[in-house]
């Protein structure tokens, strides 16, 4: 009865807070427009009909999209008769799944978790599955999936120790959600003993891997990174900062500053993470004395040029096979990190800060194979400390062609040796699905 009283408050709340989230997501769209474009699927209504009594696959954004990848393809191959529809919350989430899958999947945004909403999409589409990821857990949508008795698996499971301080203050919430998974695999045995903390039943609970593992260049990705390689000169030492964050461009334009006193020729590749940062990124990088060129002016990167700053969308990990040294943004501060798996599929040589929380089971295993260097720095370190350690670290690898050899074969090592998670997940699928007919 507590439970019940609980998802019912929860229902009550979001509903009278609909307004309001939608007033945010006309504001975002000021400067995003593509936020008030498809309102209607944020509130379950689906204007083109869509084949019911299939899969329903939910991919938050283009990272979530991309580690899904080989398991959308396995799902499409093995069940052929079931339609396949992929859900996602943002415009560029939605604009990559249907780069890589077209018509061969549906596509919409996956509803807001507020009872009216979720119960028109589930309507629409009738689902035999529904299929979330990592810890997007929709206590709404997910009851409302078990009433239906439509299966309900989550895969890549990632609960990290930060993210469970905030969970368990929602125990009486988040409990009763995960007690309605059918199956919920784990990336690693950390992520599970976590999820079972928190309530998951142990038996419905077991370890697959991580699906980010199982990336693949396809022809397209390889054509793409031939393009970008064929805009800059062989010359140049290329040194990729991707996803940074407030705070990253300052820390790495310091260090930027230092390492050109030594290495003329050293072109820096920044890939702010959101778009709404590009200008001021842009902005910044001038403000500091730098020679920076756009990607979207598609101009050719010329030997005066000293940052290439990445204002289009899509071409991250193309970009990884045009750089010598990549750093991660967001593991300077508190943000846990961004994948390194990606460089790593290009066997190139990797530098993250103190903070890849995560990614823990994937740093684990890079360290102990020596696939990655990460800063001894912490939190605690000062502006200065952290400037002069990553200049030391970018410094020693530009000097060492063999080191960087080296650090990136082993962090490919790594990549080969823990793929099969989207295999896995596609067996308990299919199992799950064997059980709800």
């Amino acid at each position: 009865m507590h439970h019940t009283f609980a998802l019912f408050c929860y229902r009550l709340v979001l509903l009278l807070l609909l307004p309001i989230v939608l007033l945010l997501l006309v504001a975002r769209s000021k400067n995003h427009p593509e936020y008030r474009q498809r309102l209607n699927e944020r509130l379950g209504w689906l204007k083109t009909p869509f084949s019911p009594n299939g899969i329903v696959i939910h991919a938050a954004s283009v990272g979530e999209v991309i580690a899904l990848k080989a398991y959308i393809e396995k799902i499409l191959q093995t069940q052929p008769e079931l339609p396949v529809t992929v859900t996602t919350f943002t415009p560029t989430g939605s604009a990559q799944v249907n780069k890589l899958f077209a018509n061969r999947v549906q596509h919409c945004y996956l509803p807001l978790d507020i009872w009216p909403c979720t119960w028109l999409f589930l309507n629409a589409l009738k689902p035999k599955a529904l299929v979330l990821m990592e810890t997007e857990l929709w206590p709404n949508l997910i009851a409302q999936c078990q009433a239906r008795n439509i299966g309900l698996q989550l895969i890549n499971g990632r609960l990290s120790d930060h993210s469970m301080k905030s969970y368990r203050k929602l125990n009486w919430l988040i409990t009763p959600c995960l007690q309605r998974f059918d199956k919920i695999l784990t990336q690693s045995d950390d992520n599970r003993e976590n999820f079972l903390r928190l309530g998951a039943l142990p038996e419905r609970c077991l370890v697959s891997g991580n699906l980010k593992y199982d990336i693949q260049l396809s022809d397209e990705v390889i054509a793409k990174a031939q393009a970008l390689k064929n805009m800059v000169p062989e010359t140049r030492k290329v040194w990729l900062v991707a996803s940074t964050h407030p705070g990253d461009e300052e820390l790495v334009l310091s260090s930027f500053k230092a390492l050109k006193q030594q290495h003329e020729a050293l072109l820096l590749v920044l890939v702010p993470r959101h778009p709404e940062r590009f200008t001021q990124v842009y902005e910044y990088s001038v403000e500091q004395g730098f020679n920076t060129i756009k990607r979207s002016e598609k101009l050719t990167v010329e030997n005066h040029h000293d940052i290439w700053l990445i204002d289009t969308l899509g071409e991250l990990l193309a970009l990884c096979d045009l750089a010598d040294i990549v750093a991660m943004g967001g593991s300077f501060s508190t943000i846990g990190g961004h994948n390194p798996l990606e460089p790593a599929l290009f066997k190139k040589a990797i530098v993250v800060g103190h903070d890849m929380s995560n990614f823990k089971q994937v740093m684990a295993q890079l360290i102990s194979a020596g696939g990655i260097k990460q800063l001894s720095t912490t939190s605690r370190s000062s502006f200065a400390q952290v400037v002069e350690q990553l200049t030391l670290e970018v410094n020693d690898l530009l000097a060492d062609h063999q080191a960087r050899l080296t650090l990136g074969q082993h962090a490919y090592q790594v990549v080969q040796a823990n793929q099969g998670a989207s295999e896995l997940s596609a067996q308990a699928l299919r199992s799950l699905l064997a059980t709800k007919q």
